[in-house]
C-alpha cells in the first residue's frame, strides 16, 4: 500500500500531509529547507488547539523510517540515497506513528514538494495565552517567533527552489536489528535507539514511545508517550543538556490535565494526569485534504483493566523539580499555568477520605504493576513516590496566601507519612521476631499488634531469607494483612526521597548485597520477590497468562530499574553496588536488543512477552552509565532529609506512642 505525501500550505499557518487511507506526518522540513514565501508565512500568527476527534480511532498512520546523510555540499546539509546500511552516519530517525494494520513500511519520497508537517512554535518560544472558546474549551494561542536555526539550515531556507528528499527510507527492522560496529559503543547505540523513539508534535518533540519493537504483529499501547516510562528519557535528556523536549512535555501533559475524562458516565477528580497520550494525524473537520496534530490521551479508560494512573501525576512533580534544577530555568515551574496543575495533583492526593491512615489508599495495576497482582490498598511504590513529590511540591510551591492552607496540610500529611512508613512498614530480623510474638485481638488505645496481624501470616520463605544484616520496607499494609514481599522500586525510592531513614536506608542496600543471587543474579533488577506461584498466584492474579510465576510484573527482571539502583547508591555513597550491576547488564542489553524484561528466577531468559528497544530500559541504562560518571548530578532527583520532618519525628518517637487519647481542650457543641 503506498502513500502519497503530498504537501500544502494553509492559511492556518500549518504544514499538513494527507491520503484517503492513512497518514503520516513527517518530521524534518525544518532541516530540509523552505523557500522565504514559506517562512514567512509561518512567522505570522498562529493557533493550535489540543483536542480529541471521533475520527481518532480511524488514522491509520504508518512507522516509517527516514535515514538522512549528513553530507557536505556547497554549505549546506543535503540528504541522499545510500544503499547498504555500512553508509549510515550521524543521524538517523525513527518517527513512532503505526497505524491500525501494525504493518512497517518504507516508502519513497521523491521529491521535497511531497513531504510537508505541522509547524506550529515550540512552547518555550511563544508567549502563550489561554482562552476559553464558547464550548467551554481552553484553546491555546500563541505569538510565535521565528525558531533559531543552524547557519546551514539558514543557508537552506534562503535558497530560491525547493531541495530534493531522497529515496531514502528503510524498515524499521533493517534499522534495529542492524550490527554495531566494532568502534560504536553501548551508549552509542543506547543513544540512537532513544532518539529514534522520540515523538514529536507540531514540529517539537514532546516524549518518546514506550517501545519501538518491528517484530512485533502488535503494537497495543506500546506507540504511546506513557508518562512513567518517559521520566527515565527525560532524566537523560536533562542530564545531555538537552532541555526542551523534557519542558515540551511538561507543558502538554499538562494542558492534557485538565481534558475531560470518563468512565461510563463517571469523571475522576480533578488533577489526574494521563497514564499515556498518542499524537494522532486527523482531517481538519472543515477540510479532509488537510490534516493536523492532535494528541489523543488516555486516563485509563482504554486501559488494560480501566485503572486510572496513581503514579502519573507524582511524577510529573519528580521531573519538574528535576528540569528546574538540572537547568536552573525556575521559570517552568513559576508559572501559573504549571503552579495551578501543581496544586490540583496535590489537592486531588490530599483530599480527605475514609481511611485512617496518611498513605495513599490505590487499587490494584495504579503504579508500574499495572496489572493485579495483589498491590491494591497501601503499596509502598506510591508512597514512597508521593512523599518525593509532595517535599519537590513543597520547594516549587509560590509563596502566596492562597496556597497557606495547602502547604498546612502537606507539611502534616509529609510528618504523618513518614512515621507511618518508617514504623510500621519497616522489616528485619528483630521486627520479624516481634510480629512472631504478636497478641492479637486487642481492642484499646494502647495496642501493640494495631493492625491486628495475625503471626501465621509470616510466610516460610521469609524466616530462611531474611539476612541477618540488612532489611527493607514491605510492600503493603493493611487491617490484618502484611504483604511481606520486597518491591524493589518501592524501596530504591524511599531511600532516593528520604522517606526511609539512614539507617533503613544502609540497610535495604545491605539487603540487596546480601541476596544478590536472588534480586540481581544474571540481570538486574527483580521487580518484586518472591514470585506469586500456585494457588496463590491463581487466586491473587486470577491465573493471569502475562504474569506467570517469574515473569513480567510477578517476580521478572526490570532492567529499567538500573537507573533508580545507581540514585539511591550514589546517595548513600555506595556506588560500587550500581557499578556491578551495570557490568552485568551490559553484557546482555545490546546483544539481546534492549527487552523490556527478563523471566526466570536469575533472569536468564528474554520475557516471553517482552518487547524489544523498549525505551525505558534503554534510558534506564543511559541515566544509570551518565550518573556513575557525574553523581553530582544524582541531586536533581534526590530528596534530603527534612531538619524539621527529623525533629518532629523524634518528637513523636520519644512521647508515649501508646499513650490514650486524651479529651483535653475538646469542645462540644450540640445543636437542639
Amino acid at each position: 500500500m503506498l502513500f502519497r505525501v503530498n504537501a500544502l500550505i494553509k492559511s492556518r499557518n500549518y504544514y499538513y500531509s494527507w491520503n484517503a487511507e492513512g497518514i503520516i506526518n513527517f518530521r524534518f522540513l525544518q532541516t530540509m529547507g523552505a523557500s522565504e514565501a514559506a517562512l514567512q508565512l509561518l512567522s505570522t500568527d498562529l493557533s493550535c488547539q489540543v483536542r480529541t476527534s471521533s475520527i481518532l480511532a480511524k488514522s491509520n498512520s504508518l512507522l516509517c523510517y527516514e535515514q538522512c546523510i549528513k553530507t557536505r555540499h556547497c554549505g549546506d546539509w543535503r540528504y541522499k540515497q545510500i544503499k547498504g546500511l555500512r553508509k549510515l552516519q550521524n543521524c538517523s530517525r525513527l518517527h513512532a506513528f503505526r497505524g491500525l494494520h501494525s504493518v512497517f513500511r518504507g516508502e519513497k519520497l521523491h521529491n521535497r514538494s511531497n513531504l510537508l508537517i505541522c509547524n506550529c512554535q515550540q512552547p518555550e518560544r511563544v508567549s502563550e495565552t489561554i482562552i476559553k472558546g464558547g464550548n467551554g474549551k481552553s484553546m491555546h494561542t500563541v505569538s510565535p517567533k521565528i525558531p533559531n536555526h543552524t547557519p546551514d539550515e539558514q543557508n537552506m531556507k534562503q535558497e530560491n527552489g525547493a531541495r530534493p528528499f531522497s529515496e531514502g527510507l528503510k524498515t524499521a527492522a533493517a534499522v534495529n536489528s542492524r550490527p554495531r560496529n566494532n568502534t560504536e559503543s553501548i551508549e552509542d547505540e543506547a543513544w540512537h535507539f532513544l532518539r529514534a523513539a522520540m515523538v514529536y508534535y507540531c514540529g517539537s518533540p514532546v516524549g518518546t514511545i514506550a517501545a519501538n519493537d518491528p517484530s512485533e504483529a502488535t503494537i497495543l499501547n506500546y506507540d504511546q508517550v506513557f508518562i512513567r516510562d518517559f521520566i527515565p528519557s527525560g532524566i537523560a535528556f536533562l542530564l545531555k543538556g538537552e532541555y526542551d523536549i523534557v519542558k515540551n512535555f511538561i507543558l502538554h501533559t499538562l494542558q492534557l490535565q485538565s481534558w475531560e475524562k470518563t468512565m461510563d458516565c463517571y469523571s475522576p477528580g480533578q488533577g489526574l494526569m494521563p497514564a499515556s497520550f498518542k499524537v494522532r494525524t486527523v482531517p481538519l473537520d472543515n477540510d479532509e485534504s488537510a490534516t493536523e496534530d492532535v494528541l489523543d490521551p488516555d486516563f485509563g479508560e482504554a486501559a488494560i483493566g480501566r485503572v486510572a494512573p496513581v503514579d502519573s501525576g507524582l511524577w510529573w512533580i519528580i521531573l519538574l523539580r528535576a528540569y528546574g534544577k538540572c537547568s536552573g530555568d525556575l521559570s517552568l515551574q513559576e508559572r501559573v499555568d504549571v503552579q495551578t496543575g501543581m496544586k490540583m495533583i496535590l489537592r486531588l492526593c490530599l483530599a480527605d477520605g475514609f481511611d485512617m491512615f496518611p498513605t495513599l489508599l490505590v487499587t490494584d495495576g495504579s503504579c508500574m504493576i499495572d496489572r493485579r497482582m495483589g498491590i491494591h490498598g497501601h503499596p509502598l511504590e506510591i508512597q514512597a513516590l508521593y512523599y518525593s513529590a509532595l517535599l519537590g511540591a513543597r520547594e516549587m510551591l509560590a509563596p502566596e496566601e492562597e496556597s497557606t492552607d495547602l502547604v498546612r496540610a502537606l507539611n502534616n500529611r509529609l510528618l504523618a507519612l513518614s512515621f507511618h512508613i518508617r514504623e510500621y512498614y519497616w522489616i528485619d530480623v528483630k521486627k520479624l521476631n516481634e510480629i512472631y510474638r504478636y497478641k492479637t485481638e486487642e481492642y484499646s488505645y494502647d495496642a501493640i499488634n494495631k493492625f491486628n496481624i495475625y503471626p501465621d501470616q509470616i510466610p516460610p520463605w521469609l524466616v530462611e531469607w531474611m539476612p541477618s544484616e540488612g532489611g527493607y520496607l514491605i510492600g503493603n499494609l493493611q487491617p490484618a494483612h502484611m504483604d511481606f514481599r520486597f518491591f524493589s522500586l518501592g524501596n530504591l525510592w524511599s531511600i532516593v526521597s528520604s522517606l526511609a531513614n539512614i539507617d533503613q536506608s544502609h540497610a535495604i542496600l545491605d539487603l540487596i548485597e546480601a541476596k544478590w543471587g536472588e534480586l540481581v543474579a544474571d540481570m538486574p533488577l527483580k521487580i518484586c520477590y518472591p514470585a506469586l506461584e500456585g494457588q496463590e498466584w491463581r487466586i491473587i492474579t486470577g491465573g493471569d497468562p502475562k504474569n506467570t510465576p517469574w515473569s513480567y510484573h510477578n517476580g521478572g527482571s526490570w532492567p529499567t530499574l538500573l537507573w533508580q539502583l545507581t540514585v539511591a547508591c550514589i546517595k548513600m555513597k555506595r556506588p560500587e553496588i550500581a557499578e556491578k550491576a551495570i557490568k552485568i547488564a551490559e553484557r546482555r542489553l545490546a546483544r539481546d536488543r534492549w527487552p523490556e524484561y527478563y523471566d526466570t528466577r536469575r533472569g536468564g531468559f528474554i520475557g516471553k512477552q517482552a518487547r524489544l528497544f523498549q525505551t525505558w530500559t534503554i534510558a534506564g541504562y543511559l541515566v544509570a552509565k551518565l550518573l556513575i560518571a557525574n553523581p553530582e548530578a544524582a541531586k536533581m532527583v534526590i530528596n534530603v532529609e527534612d531538619t524539621e520532618l527529623l525533629s518532629a519525628f523524634s518528637s513523636i518517637l520519644s512521647s508515649n506512642p501508646r499513650r490514650k487519647r486524651s479529651r483535653k481542650g475538646v469542645k462540644q457543641s450540640f445543636i437542639i
